[in-house]
């Protein structure tokens, strides 16, 4: 499922290299270096940040999630993941999780092109349902222009990567034809 967004190409990996999670380790660090809550505090240690792909990719291999990565000239720029494996009496339903984007691959188009990808990995998975949550107001802004919807604001929920408590809003999406 090959995408183009301007100079990038967004493509899901089944396997991942060794290069690849070294590159991925890389934009997991900079996305918590630029302040992104993303499950990890500052600093995080690229050993850390390595295990975390690895479990990634062991369950992207199995089928229990689709892991897309968005490629520039220099290398992987952006990544989203949609976890596909629910409970039995949710086969309709996926998580989005860890759209993450380079600092210096902001304000491109990137994140509207990776959660299009996403959106249409879901479609052909069979899922009909979307959720995610995010603590950055400017994701909110993209993921409500693509017709996600708010369901609402859990308070303190999270910490950033320096310290300080940190809101998360719920979305999902109904995905039609």
């Amino acid at each position: 499922m090959p995408a183009e967004s301007s100079a990038h190409a967004i493509h899901r990996l089944e396997a991942v290299t060794n290069d690849q999670l070294q590159s991925l380790a890389g934009l997991l660090i900079d996305c918590v270096e630029g302040g992104a809550s993303v499950s990890f505090m500052h600093p995080l240690p690229l050993a850390r940040a390595l295990a975390f792909w690895r479990g990634v990719a062991d369950s992207a291999a199995r089928g229990d999630r689709a892991l897309l990565v968005a490629e520039d000239a220099v290398g992987i720029v952006g990544t989203v993941q949609v976890l596909l494996d629910q409970p039995e009496n949710q086969p309709h339903r996926a998580d989005v999780a860890k759209m993450l984007v380079h600092r210096r691959a902001r304000r491109q188009g990137l994140g509207e092109a990776l959660m299009q990808a996403a959106e249409q990995v879901a479609r052909e998975c069979g899922k009909t349902l979307l959720v995610l949550d995010t603590a950055s107001d400017d994701a909110e802004r993209l993921y409500a222009r693509l017709g996600w919807q708010r369901c609402g604001v859990i308070p303190g929920y999270a910490l950033l990567p320096q310290g300080g408590l940190c809101d998360t809003t719920y979305f999902y999406r109904l995905l039609g034809d």
